[in-house]
């Protein structure tokens, strides 16, 4: 049976489809977020998996809160060899408008670091993003450094929504100023149908038993927003593979959706 209604924070709140072949479809989920209403549930959109680089907003919205991030540019960090630089353009100065463009980790690690596992935890449960599990890898020690990712903080696509709508609604027990700042990182790949979207992707892949990823099964996210004509839905679009590629599922998610965004409006009413 399909959700009628997005879960809510404190009792008030709380990509199917990626661009090129070999990719398996988990859900696909659009939802108004003033009434809470799902208008399209595609898949299994209850099942938690990692968040990946989608947790950059919730962090986005911690690290405003604490005060660690005060504007768009600052604090501005310097690269420093041993930081994961995987992506290139990871090796410069960054401040929170790049790094949430290049989707930098080692940028987010420094915000955790300096929030801690229990306030993250804390702020996680109050917005009802996923488990809250801020632990890390077992008997690694390391949930500052990577519990997003394949680790221990699992977050399901429904709590996506529920979150994304708690945000573009001002829900979220923190500030206006908060909120605005945090929205005003995230990013408009532009129009479909009329629409114009905003939202982050993240990617990430399986650990096998041996401590090994599995290349051939990444996840692709894409979680965001819509609006035309003064109205606003909530997506959540979240694909597996079942092969490698070289362009990352995040990236593949968010093109897919925008392609097909007019089908899709039209399976949910929009």
């Amino acid at each position: 049976m399909l959700p009628k209604r997005l879960a809510v924070i404190a009792g008030l709140i709380l990509g199917v489809f990626a661009s090129g072949a070999q990719a398996a479809p988990i859900c696909t989920l659009v939802a108004d977020p003033v009434s809470r209403t799902v208008l399209l549930s595609e898949g299994d959109c209850e099942s938690r998996v990692t968040p990946a680089s989608t947790f950059k907003v919730p962090l986005a919205v911690m690290a405003f809160d604490a005060g660690i991030v005060t504007s768009a540019r600052e604090p501005k960090y310097p690269f420093k060899e041993g930081y994961p630089d995987w992506i290139g353009s990871w090796r410069q100065d960054t401040d929170p408008t790049t790094w949430m463009h290049n989707s930098n980790v080692w940028y987010s690690q420094r915000l955790t670091e300096q929030i801690g596992a229990d306030r993250l935890a804390g702020y996680a449960r109050s917005f009802g993003y996923g488990n809250a599990d801020f632990s890390g890898d077992p008997g690694r020690n390391n949930g500052l450094e990577r519990a997003w990712i394949s680790s221990s903080l699992r977050v399901s696509p429904l709590e996506q929504a529920g979150f994304i709508a708690a945000l573009t609604e001002g829900q979220l027990p923190v500030s206006a100023t908060t909120t605005a700042g945090a929205l005003s990182l995230l990013e408009s790949p532009g129009e479909a149908d009329g629409w114009q979207v905003w939202g982050k992707t993240g990617s990430a892949y399986p650990r096998r038993a041996d401590y090994s990823l599995d290349y051939a099964r990444g996840w692709g996210w894409y979680v965001g927003w819509a609006e035309r004509n003064g109205r606003r839905v909530v997506f959540v679009r979240l694909t597996q593979d079942d092969e490698r590629h070289d362009v990352s599922g995040g990236l593949r998610a968010r093109d897919g959706l925008m392609a097909e965004w007019p089908d899709i409006a039209i399976r949910a009413g929009l």
